[in-house]
């Protein structure tokens, strides 16, 4: 069943669901957009720059994009996201090509096979060459494998090495359902309420300590997150903790 689930003939019908729906749910949700101006300033003025959201958000992410950034000028050809190269990732990836973003395929590997490439190594240089040719970059600091909510080092590094920023970034709808898998999974519905909502700027140079910045990325983005939970009409919405269904 997991080979049929991963066949070509699949992963493309998946792709183009999951676009239509990514589609619907940015054109239909009745949106609260908070941080833009700031955001649309940097983006313009970065010379690359690292979008970072929660990887349980990944079904909302194009709300942003199709709403905002692809009509603010510069770099909308030179965009990417991170996506693992494992067969779920596949859907994904063919998602956000219909959406016009391109993909950087790749993730830190598996301990527990260790031997097995899983592209990390090509992801990170393909990354950082898209930065410093003055490009954009979206990853999901806890992806591909959480813990949830939790920042690793790798968006730090990858940005240190660019000279990057980091934007946070954070979109939520109301109602939706939660998925029980490790990233608490959100599965948005059309016709509801949402927000978007983008964080100040996080520069990353070279000499800064990467954990004190992976500690106040990590501060960032619970605040867009939380600030986006409450503008969708959550009330209460404890750290680490994704809306449940309605």
């Amino acid at each position: 069943m997991k080979s049929l689930f991963r066949s070509k003939p699949v992963t493309v019908l998946l792709g183009f669901l999951i676009w239509s729906w990514m589609a619907l749910i940015g054109r239909t949700v009745r949106w609260t957009i908070e941080g833009a101006s700031e955001a649309r300033a940097s983006w313009v003025s970065a010379p690359g720059i690292v979008v970072a959201i929660w990887h349980s958000r990944i079904m909302l992410i194009p709300s942003g994009w199709t709403r905002l950034i692809r009509r603010w000028p510069g770099r909308t050809a030179d965009v990417s996201m991170l996506i693992s190269m494992s067969g779920d990732g596949e859907p994904v990836a063919r998602a956000m090509r219909h959406l016009g973003v391109g993909t950087i395929r790749g993730s830190a590997g598996n301990k527990k096979k260790a031997k097995k490439d899983k592209g990390g190594a090509r992801a990170i240089i393909d990354a950082v060459k898209l930065l410093k040719s003055g490009g954009a970059v979206c990853i999901t600091p806890d992806g591909p494998r959480g813990p949830r909510e939790q920042v690793s080092l790798g968006a730090i590094l990858i940005a240190q090495r660019a000279g990057a920023p980091i934007l946070p970034y954070a979109v939520t709808t109301r109602p939706a359902k939660q998925l029980s898998s490790w990233d608490g999974f959100v599965i948005p519905f059309p016709f509801t309420k949402g927000a978007i909502v983008f964080g100040q700027l996080l520069e990353t140079p070279r000499s800064a300590d990467p954990e004190m910045l992976r500690a106040e990325l990590q501060r960032r983005l619970d605040a867009v997150t939380r600030r986006s939970e409450r503008l969708a009409g959550y009330e209460g919405s404890p750290a680490n903790s994704e809306p449940t269904t309605a």
